[in-house]
């Protein structure tokens, strides 16, 4: 069972109380010099408790963690199923089925995953969208765009694309030709080597666990989840 915010607020308070008495033992509850230590004690606590809180927050958000897996991801079957135990949608990977016809390596994916951001940061992409909580609301939020059913649904009939990644790079270089929502999204003159590189990217924040957000997402199996 992991330890929550709640475990750990309680552990910190005891902590400080037990200390700040044990230092300011001798001393009445009224003298000022008791709640001086009091204070110094709980502060100190306090601070490193957040050291602590940190480190660990960034060990779980670095790439390569249980969380935020490495790029390499972007070969495998994506899902997203519900986790009852944790009450939240969570990724799911199955077998390897590549991206673009293509099994890429650890390092071509991660350059290609790095291109990916920096297109979508060069076109001010967050102006409409949302990635990872971050962004406005004027068009779809994209944090787990790669799982919308609507890319297999709408897009690849409309585009004649072979495959959902295909049909997403078509939509991405023409959006202007293939409008398929009420507020049309602006030809931003992507390059078909740029447009490969953003869907990668989206496919990959698809991989990251976000504790079910954004909310109302449909379950997406895998043929062969990793278990």
């Amino acid at each position: 069972m992991g330890i929550g915010w709640l475990e750990v607020v309680i552990a910190t308070l005891f902590v400080s109380i037990v200390v700040s008495l044990i230092l300011a033992r001798g001393r009445h509850w009224l003298e000022p010099s008791f709640w001086k230590v009091a204070a110094t004690i709980t502060s100190s606590v306090m601070v490193i408790a957040l050291i602590l809180l940190s480190v660990d927050t960034v060990r779980k958000v670095s790439v390569g963690s249980k969380r935020v897996p490495h790029p390499s991801v972007i070969n495998k079957e994506i899902g997203y199923v519900y986790n009852a135990e944790r009450m939240a949608m969570e990724p799911v990977f199955g077998k390897e089925v590549g991206l673009f016809g293509k099994v890429w390596s650890p390092e071509e994916a991660e350059k290609l995953i790095t291109k990916g951001k920096l297109v979508i940061q060069s076109r001010n992409c967050m102006d409409c969208h949302t990635l990872l909580g971050n962004g406005a609301y004027y068009a779809p939020d994209l944090t787990k765009s790669w799982l919308d059913p609507k890319w297999e649904k709408q897009l690849v009939p409309v585009t004649g694309a072979r495959s959902k990644e295909d049909a997403m790079k078509l939509f991405l270089m023409n959006p202007d030709k293939y409008p398929t929502w009420v507020r049309r999204m602006p030809n931003l003159k992507l390059t078909e080597e740029e447009a490969v590189a953003v869907v990668a990217y989206l496919k990959w924040m698809s991989a990251i666990d976000t504790n079910g957000f954004p909310a109302n997402f449909p379950e997406v199996k895998v043929s062969q989840a990793d278990q």
